[in-house]
């Protein structure tokens, strides 16, 4: 399985390619930020995005792409920041067709760490040590990217079990239409 991992934001937008399966050595193929300048006008900013974007699925061709959840902060234009860069990623990808998975932040530490309260420094070591890597990426946008694609890795067979089971579980029941009398 290959997962390209995109750590939204405006100025910074995390990109990590990682490849393997569960169970198995990870392998990472790239991982680099989407960088716009903080003065440029929002438009071009998310059109950075997506060119940037755009040139990662290009080069690695992953079948799969990973975003990490907006979640809420107290700071509105951050997250409306963060919103927008993961809506370009979302729409990069289902214009290929390749499905989307959104992780949480906490949901991507517990995978990588084992606790989903963990700092980003204790992230950027897991992804160093996970991946076999000299050093931690920086900056840690390009960690987390990585972490999200990890995530995905050793999430998504789980994940899929469950809606097989779940889908399986609807279609064998047989409707009961009863007759309600008064």
């Amino acid at each position: 399985m290959r997962v390209l991992g995109v750590d939204p934001g405006l100025t910074r937008c995390g990109v990590g390619v990682v490849e393997g399966v569960a169970g198995r050595p990870l392998r990472m193929l790239g991982v680099g930020v989407v960088r716009t300048p903080a003065d440029a006008e929002l438009g071009d900013r998310l059109v950075a995005i997506e060119r940037g974007i755009e040139a990662w699925l290009d080069e690695h061709r992953p079948e799969y792409v990973a975003v990490e959840r907006v979640f809420s902060q107290h700071n509105v234009r951050t997250v409306m920041g963060t919103a927008q860069a993961s809506a370009v990623a979302m729409l990069c990808a289902a214009r290929r067709g390749l499905p989307v998975a959104l992780h949480t932040p906490s949901e991507v530490k517990a995978a990588v760490t084992g606790n989903g309260r963990a700092e980003k420094d204790q992230v950027g070591a897991m992804v160093t040590r996970l991946l076999r890597l000299d050093a931690p990426p920086k900056p840690a946008d390009a960690a987390d990217a990585l972490a999200l694609a990890i995530c995905h890795i050793w999430r998504a067979p789980a994940v899929n079990r469950l809606q097989q089971a779940h889908a399986a579980a609807r279609a064998s029941r047989i409707p009961v239409v009863r007759k309600v009398t008064r």
